[in-house]
């Protein structure tokens, strides 16, 4: 019963470092990548489908990317998602392939997403303390139903919290990995 509980909160808290670092993939480095449009939304026939679902993404150079639509009536739907988003991207249309080229950050602009990024691991390691805690609960509801002693339960509380340190260092790592991409010129 407790190892249940300690493989659901380390398979929960993976999950949660897993999830930030996939959200820092739509923040702008210095280069280009795919990753920055893909989420955005396109209207096409009167719903709303990511971009990777209308069109190919590439990266041509290390600051340009290339969207190439499906359909040829999807190059207006296509900037004006790209316009729309708060990405600050302005598109360059040639025939059905549009092109977004990406100018270099401002130093301004690197500290402020070096913010954003900082904010996001806060909320991650948020999200792996409400792990914890819900885990610890669990733990003590098994004492009150006398199912576990009290040994068991400072136990598992240990390994619990050590499980919740790796946790908030992998979210540590990942944040200071993303800075460094950031802030390199």
């Amino acid at each position: 019963m407790l190892n249940e509980i300690k493989k659901d909160a380390q398979t929960r808290m993976a999950k949660s470092v897993e999830a930030f670092r996939h959200d820092l993939t739509k923040v702008r480095t210095g280069r280009a990548s795919t990753a920055l449009v893909e989420h955005l939304k396109v209207n096409y026939y009167g719903s709303d489908m990511p971009l990777s679902q209308v069109a190919s993404v590439a990266v041509t150079d290390a600051r340009s990317l290339t969207i190439t639509p499906w359909e040829k009536q999807m190059v207006s739907a296509v900037e004006k998602a790209i316009l729309a988003s708060d990405l600050g991207l302005t598109p360059n249309t040639a025939g059905t392939v549009i092109r977004i080229n990406l100018p270099a950050l401002t130093e301004e602009r690197r500290k402020e997403l070096s913010k954003h990024v900082h904010a996001g691991g806060e909320d991650a390691k948020v999200a792996i303390r409400n792990i914890r805690r819900d885990a610890n609960h669990q733990v003590k509801e098994l004492l009150k139903d006398k199912q576990i002693t009290e040994d068991d339960v400072r136990r598992t509380e240990d390994e619990i919290q050590k499980l919740t340190d790796s946790a908030i260092k992998d979210v540590d790592e990942v944040v200071k990995a993303k800075e460094q991409e950031l802030l390199a010129v």
